[in-house]
């Protein structure tokens, strides 16, 4: 059984037992909650596609971490003006785990 959702603005193809990074989300390490924004469930090879989404689909999901990603540099430089600027960012993500998908 699969589906996706859609969450923090991007998609995710999912089953249970996954874990995946999505955008942070104001849960607590442990909590468990479900995704309502269900876009599609595959089910004994049979596909279920919202309009624009699955109705009664829940996604239940646990937070297991938060964190940082890696350091992204940008740097921009304007070179007749002698004007340079470096700035550095770390995107906030939660580690979810998927348990079940109804």
């Amino acid at each position: 059984m699969i589906a996706v959702i859609k969450t923090g603005g991007k998609q995710y193809l999912v089953q249970p037992g996954d874990k995946i990074k999505v955008e942070k989300l104001d849960k607590k390490e442990g909590e468990e909650f479900s995704f309502s924004d269900v876009l599609l469930v595959e089910k004994n090879r049979k596909i279920e596609i919202g309009n624009p989404l699955v109705k009664d689909a829940k996604v239940e999901a646990k937070v297991l971490s938060h964190g940082k990603g890696d350091k992204i540099i940008i740097y921009k430089y304007k070179p007749k003006k002698r004007e340079s600027r470096k700035i550095g960012h770390r995107q906030p993500y939660t580690e979810i785990e998927i348990t079940g998908i109804k």
